[in-house]
């Protein structure tokens, strides 16, 4: 099972997070059809271009937690200083994707940007 976990400034449009989304994959070498599920932290809940590309993609949208974001914070691989100022996590994105795909679950890219959106993919052994 594939997870993108997914940040973004506020307001940032579908596209924005698309364009993250697909830079990631490309990153991966795959397709974007190959994520089985999104997934993003509790301040970013109500952002409508999270929300709109669930929706697009027909994927689950998985908040996750502060405690769950935490308990995952020790795979991440990057560290941004304003994604630690505004959650609990260095890396939302990874973070999320992490808590999402699982314990065991490992990151195959790491957080890119693109447009005031962050991505990183998350791949566990799991099926969705």
């Amino acid at each position: 099972m594939i997870v993108a976990g997914l940040g973004c400034r506020r307001g940032t449009p579908i596209e924005g997070l698309e364009a993250a989304l697909m830079l990631a994959c490309d990153h991966a070498g795959i397709l974007p059809a190959s994520v089985h599920a999104l997934a993003t932290g509790k301040i970013k809940q109500d952002e409508t271009g999270l929300l709109d590309l669930a929706k697009r993609l027909d994927l689950p949208l998985h908040i996750v937690g502060d405690q769950e974001l935490k308990a995952a914070e020790p795979r991440t691989q990057t560290f941004s200083a304003h994604s630690l100022a505004q959650t609990v996590s260095p890396s939302l994105s990874e973070a999320a994707a992490l808590a999402v795909a699982g314990v065991r679950a490992t990151l195959i890219v790491a957080r890119v940007v693109a447009e005031g959106a962050t991505c990183a993919l998350a791949q566990s052994e799991a099926t969705p």
